[in-house]
C-alpha cells in the first residue's frame, strides 16, 4: 500500500496478519505454473478431516486488465474481473459466480492521499449496496464500512474504525456488529533486521460480556525462515513455523494445543505451496 490511509479492510490489518495469518489446521497444498503467453494456473487442494476440497485458479493478466476463473470441486465458477487504475488512483472490480444467479457484483476502489473509499452494488433487482471510506493520513485515519440490503430495507454493517501509526508501532480500534463487539489491536515492530514483532488483540461483546484476548509474536530465524507463536485467554496456544525452501516457495507447519484440556490431541496443519 502506498501513503495515505488506505481502505477500510487495511484497519488493524498488521496485527491480525500477525495473530491469524498462515495458522490453519487443515493440509494445504497449492502449485502455480505458467504457460508461454503469461496465464498462471493454480491449483489447490485441502484437507479439512475426511473431507477433500479442490479448485483450479488461472489468472490472465494484459495490461491492467486482470482476469481471475476458478473452478471448486462443487462445480462452482467463479470469475473476476480487475480494471487496475483506469483513471488514477481508482480500480474497478467485477465478479459473479455460476450457477448463483444473484452473485454479480460491481465494486469501485479509490485511494486518495487522504482518503480511501470503496463501493459495490449486487447485480439484482433488489441488490445489497454497501460503502467503506476510510479519511486521514498515513499516522491517523478513522473510517466507516456499511451494507444495506435494499430488499428488506435494512443495514445488515454498520462497523466504524480507528487507526494510528507511528514508525514502529500500529494502534486501532474498531466497533463492530452494529455497535455490539468492539476490538482493540496493537502491532510492534520490535527489531526490523529479525521481523521481529509482537501484536495483540482485545475483542469485547456487548451482548454477551465475553473477553477474548489474543498475543503473539514474530521473529525471522534467518532471511528464510519465520516462526510465529499466539495464545489466548481461554488457553488455546498455537505456533507455526514457515521456511521459504525456493523463491516463493514455502513450507509451513502449524500445531495448536489447548492448555486447559491437554488430554487432547494437538492440531497439526501443513501447507505447501510451489511457485515457478
Amino acid at each position: 500500500m502506498g501513503k495515505g490511509p488506505g481502505l477500510y479492510s487495511d484497519i488493524g490489518k498488521k496485527a491480525r496478519d500477525l495473530l491469524y495469518k498462515d495458522y490453519q489446521a487443515d493440509h494445504k497444498f497449492t502449485v502455480t505454473t505458467y504457460t508461454s503467453n503469461g496465464v498462471a494456473i493454480t491449483s489447490t487442494g485441502i484437507r479439512k478431516g475426511e473431507l477433500l476440497l479442490a479448485d483450479v485458479n488461472t489468472q490472465l493478466k494484459n495490461k491492467n486488465i486482470t482476469t481471475d476463473v476458478k473452478v471448486d470441486s462443487r462445480s462452482n465458477l467463479f470469475t473476476t474481473v480487475t480494471i487496475d487504475e483506469p483513471a488514477p488512483g481508482l480500480k474497478t472490480i467485477f465478479s459473479f459466480v455460476v450457477p448463483d444467479q444473484k452473485s454479480g457484483k460491481v465494486e469501485l476502489q479509490y485511494r486518495h492521499e487522504y482518503a480511501g473509499i470503496s463501493t459495490g452494488i449486487g447485480l439484482t433487482a433488489k441488490p445489497l449496496v454497501s460503502f467503506s471510506g476510510v479519511i486521514g493520513n498515513d499516522c491517523v485515519s478513522v473510517g466507516t464500512d456499511l451494507s444495506f440490503d435494499t430488499a428488506s430495507g435494512n443495514f445488515i454493517k454498520l462497523n466504524a474504525g480507528l487507526n494510528i501509526t507511528h514508525s514502529d508501532l500500529v494502534a486501532s480500534m474498531t466497533l463492530n456488529d452494529k455497535g455490539d463487539t468492539f476490538t482493540a489491536s496493537y502491532y510492534h515492530i520490535v527489531s526490523p533486521l529479525t521481523n521481529t514483532a509482537v501484536g495483540a488483540e482485545l475483542t469485547h461483546s456487548f451482548s454477551s460480556n465475553e473477553n477474548t484476548l489474543t498475543i503473539g509474536t514474530q521473529h525471522a530465524l534467518d532471511p528464510l525462515t519465520t516462526v510465529k507463536a499466539r495464545m489466548n485467554n481461554y488457553g488455546r496456544a498455537s505456533a507455526l513455523i514457515q521456511h521459504e525452501w525456493r523463491p516463493k516457495s514455502l513450507f509451513t507447519i502449524s500445531g495448536e494445543v489447548d492448555t486447559r484440556a491437554i488430554e487432547k490431541s494437538a492440531k497439526v496443519g501443513l501447507a505447501l505451496a510451489l511457485k515457478p
